[in-house]
């Protein structure tokens, strides 16, 4: 017939890793600012076992302007935070999310005249 999957019991652990309240109040607050600016247009989230991407786009049908990707195995190593560019290349990885983030806050600096 099928395969059976069982419910998770509690105490065990979920087989998936997430973003958890916080961590997408921080993300969500940079991607509602650059929707604002006009910049990103739609978003996608992926949750694995081992990592968990939050991908933002600038057209629907394009590949992801940036990654936000968040690996729990490298927490103590270089950080569980890194910021992949369009290519694919890492941009900056870190500990804390609000600096690896850095790099899109600072292309939501305007220069005002006085």
């Amino acid at each position: 017939m099928g395969e059976v999957t069982p419910f998770p019991q509690a105490g065990r652990p979920l087989a998936q890793t997430a973003f958890d309240r916080a961590e997408l109040a921080v993300i969500l607050n940079v991607y509602g600012r650059m929707v604002a600016e006009g910049q990103w247009r739609d978003y996608a989230i992926a949750m694995d076992r081992d990592s968990a991407v939050f991908s933002a786009f600038r057209r629907a049908a394009e590949r992801p302007e940036v990654q936000i990707v968040k690996r729990p195995s490298l927490r103590l190593k270089q950080g569980q935070y890194a910021l992949v560019g369009e290519g694919g290349a890492t941009l900056r990885r870190g500990h804390d999310l609000k600096s690896v983030l850095a790099p899109i806050e600072r292309r939501l600096l305007k220069l005002v005249e006085a």
